[in-house]
């Protein structure tokens, strides 16, 4: 069994980003467990803070992070960049003893607009690179015209989406096998 940890960069109630991560956990392949964990306890970054006691929601994530096969972040895109509660979890994410260290992650969104969140995408692999997260850079995964693409209920609806994501998960399985993220064997 492999486990990744998902993460959606978006604290709204009813996000696209929070949607297509349970859209994702729907469609894993076998074989593939996708949990999840909420970064809204997660604190502003603040050394003071950090030096002071180690928030305990931030320990959580980073003993979730170091307990998963990989990493799944579904972020949005805030002014061609990612957003600042994603951006704010992986700096506290990456303190101490760096969990994201050789992660092998992968990263997905879904946007209003005609691009998806192909910027914010974008912009998020920087922030591996210097984490030294391993981000699957292919296939990728950008939801456009969200609203249309889920029903009142959340669910993802479109087929197109629906297959997109089911193969961007077999990619990243077969990534985290690849790159050595492996904790225990596939059954």
């Amino acid at each position: 069994m492999t486990t990744v940890l998902g993460v959606s960069g978006s604290l709204r109630n009813g996000s696209y980003n929070t949607l297509l991560l349970h859209a994702a956990r729907e469609l894993a392949p076998e074989g593939l467990v996708i949990e999840t964990f909420d970064i809204a306890p997660i604190p502003l970054y603040n050394n003071d803070v950090e030096l002071a006691a180690f928030p305990p929601a931030v320990k959580d994530f980073q003993d979730r992070i170091r307990a998963a096969d990989g990493l799944l972040i579904v972020t949005p895109e805030y002014h061609h960049s990612l957003s600042g509660v994603m951006k704010n979890a992986i700096d506290w994410a990456s303190r101490l003893d760096q969990p994201l260290r050789n992660k092998p992650t992968a990263v997905m969104g879904a946007g209003t607009g005609p691009s998806g969140t192909r910027w914010g995408q974008m912009a998020f692999r920087p922030v591996c690179q210097a984490v030294e997260m391993i981000c699957m850079n292919r296939p990728e995964v950008y939801i456009s015209d969200a609203p249309s693409k889920f029903d009142e209920k959340g669910t993802l609806i479109d087929e197109p989406s629906r297959t997109a994501v089911k193969d961007f998960l077999l990619a990243f399985a077969a990534w985290i096998d690849r790159v050595g993220g492996r904790r225990s064997p596939l059954p």
